[in-house]
């Protein structure tokens, strides 16, 4: 016969293909009526330990989030009582939630209430897509979608402009609403005639630090915005939502939330390294722990300017929180771009668009006193840099 030390998963919890990865997460705390005994048992399945030595076994006994034993059926029947919930995984697999390590939490929820453009096959599609998007939506009525990406499509558009489309033919189909399409990389976005207005851009507007308004041959704005050339627009699509209730936005929040989590649990992970979020969001996170409407365990990346840093960073240091469900003790910061979108600041330019070499998003002398905060508060950095 043989055991094992115990061991403490942190930063993620056993979950069984896919389907058990949300049950695990929700029934694996509760009490029980001694220090040996399981709070859940999986046996007869496929374990993956993700341990050399051992790397499968029968059966696992969970309590909390403590693994005690893994082994044979019999071995770790020793570790049932009467309060254990026990599984039969029938010779299904059970492995170790996934670990997301880079993404956007509410960002991902977001995702799933908007235009999904990732699908889309080239310029024209998504074109259609907006256009039946535009026949259920109000005059006025902010239509939004991301996912898009030039090199995957099977044509270029007619009239393009360094791989990208102009606006005109979407345009043409919302004219009374304004659109806001975000690149795959979340590092451009591509708006119509109106939001360009809306935000003030015109062929006289200056590129802003770190971002590009691309122009046509005649100067005019293609609707490609590239890195911080997307708040132009992106402000204008905030005043829009200014007249949303406090109760409003935190409805929106927790669909956004609800569907991320949804999301993740479904393709087996469950932990999520958030990579740059305000302040307000951690609180919002705290509420949501709190209730227990957190499943899915977060370390969050700070995203602030330094004043705000600087204020706010010696009471947003948490380890652990709801039940090791929050962990907030990083900063995230962008000093170019990315590929896809041109942005990433290269050392030569690039080979189909030699006249630029990227884009320094935030200055140099920006991100040293970051670090230096960092530091000073004890937080990790994590500074978004193409090599």
């Amino acid at each position: 016969m043989r055991t094992f030390k115990i061991i403490q998963t942190r930063n993620a919890v056993l979950t069984g293909a896919i389907l058990l990865a949300m049950f695990f997460l929700t029934i694996g705390c509760a009490p029980s009526d001694s220090s040996g005994t399981a709070d859940l048992v999986l046996r007869g399945g496929k374990i993956v330990t993700v341990d050399a030595n051992y790397p499968e076994a029968e059966a696992i006994a969970v309590k909390g989030d403590t693994i005690l034993a893994v082994g044979s059926n019999e071995e770790i029947d020793a570790f049932i009582g009467s309060a254990t919930n026990v599984i039969d995984l029938d010779g299904k697999l059970a492995i170790p939630g996934f670990i997301e390590g880079h993404g956007h939490y509410l960002g991902l929820g977001r995702a799933k209430m908007i235009l999904d453009l990732t699908t889309a096959k080239n310029w024209d599609e998504i074109v259609a897509m907006v256009a039946r998007a535009v026949e259920t939506a109000e005059q006025g009525e902010w239509i939004r979608g991301r996912g898009w990406h030039q090199e995957k499509w099977d044509t270029v558009p007619e009239g393009a402009v360094e791989g990208t489309p102009t606006h005109h033919s979407l345009s043409t189909v919302s004219p009374d609403n304004p659109v806001y399409l975000t690149h795959a990389s979340g590092h451009a976005s591509f708006v119509n005639e109106l939001a360009l207005l809306l935000g003030g851009v015109s062929p006289e507007t200056p590129d802003p630090a770190g971002g590009e308004i691309l122009h046509d041959a005649r100067g005019e704005p293609t609707g490609m915005l590239r890195e911080t050339a997307q708040r132009l627009v992106g402000r204008a699509l905030a005043e829009s939502r200014q007249n949303m209730s406090d109760e409003e936005q935190e409805a929106e929040m927790r669909t956004m939330a609800a569907l991320a989590a949804e999301e993740a649990l479904s393709k087996g992970i469950t932990s999520f390294h958030d990579a740059g979020t305000g302040f307000s969001t951690i609180d919002f996170y705290k509420r949501l722990a709190d209730e227990g409407n957190l499943p899915v365990r977060i370390y969050a990346m700070i995203r602030a300017g330094n004043e705000s840093l600087a204020r706010n960073l010696a009471d947003n240091f948490v380890l652990g929180y709801g039940n090791d469900h929050l962990t907030v003790r990083s900063i995230k910061v962008s000093i170019d771009g990315a590929l896809g979108s041109h942005g990433a600041w290269l050392l030569a330019p690039y080979e189909d668009m030699p006249g630029s070499a990227g884009l320094n998003t935030t200055a140099v002398d920006d991100v040293v006193q970051t670090a230096e905060l960092a530091v000073l508060h004890g937080f990790q950095l994590n500074v978004h840099a193409i090599a």
